[in-house]
Formats: C-alpha cells, structure tokens, sequence
C-alpha cells in the first residue's frame, strides 16, 4: 500500500474518533448521550468544547471527500510517488492537529492548518494533471 493510501487510511478514522470524544463531551456537559436523535435534541443544547468537537468531526468528515478524491487522481494518474507521499504526509499533519486546534478554540492557527491542508489536495490534482 503506497504512503498516501495509509494516510487515507488515518485521516478516515479521526471523524471516528472525535465522534467517541464528542460523545464525551455530550454527555459531560449535558449529563446523558441522547443516541436517537441526538442531533435534533442535543445539537442545538452544545456550547464551548462539545460544540467545537461536533463542528471538528463535521469538518473532519468534509476532509476524507476531498483528500480521498486527490489520493485516487493523483494515484491513477501515475503522479510522482516521492511528492504524492509528501503532499500526503502533510497533509495528515494538518488534519491530525486541525481537531486540535479546533478544541483549544485556536480559530486562526486552525484556519492556517485548513488552508495547508488544502493546499496539499491542490497539489496531488496538479501532480495527476502533470504525470
């Protein structure tokens, strides 16, 4: 398996795990996790960590499209493997510390994070259109 899928591979499971500590936070702040319609019913109730983790995980999730769509361009493209695992490995940098940033209520450095991240996906479809 080539270094940009087993980075696909991670960046697939931190919406997993920010939906645990979501979870956590819910029911740190409201006292019970509500599973049948928690998103009707609790969502709007969020504020502060909760909240930030919900928005992270959405976001997280908006990252797996695109990255996955640049993964398998650049891939079948036959782009330059050393800079596709590049861009890939920076990319999961990014989106490793994005939730990070997202919980400690950074939204500059997070912004900064979200735009390196994209740039990343921008440059696997600049490799596929260069191979």
């Amino acid at each position: 398996m080539t270094t940009p899928f087993w980075a696909l591979f991670v960046v697939v499971l931190i919406p997993y795990l920010l939906a645990g500590f979501g979870a956590a936070q819910r029911k740190k702040q409201l006292g019970t996790v509500d599973n049948h319609n928690w998103r009707a019913d609790q969502l709007p109730q969020l504020t502060g960590m909760a909240s930030r983790c919900y928005a992270a995980q959405a976001n997280a999730w908006e990252a797996v499209a695109m990255f996955t769509a640049a993964v398998m361009v650049a891939h079948f493209a036959g782009a330059d493997e050393r800079l596709s695992a590049i861009a890939a490995l920076v990319f999961l940098g990014a989106r490793v510390l994005h939730p990070v940033l997202y919980l400690a209520d950074q939204a500059t450095l997070r912004s900064v994070v979200f735009v390196i991240g994209w740039g990343c996906c921008v440059w696997l479809f600049v490799l596929a259109m260069t191979a």
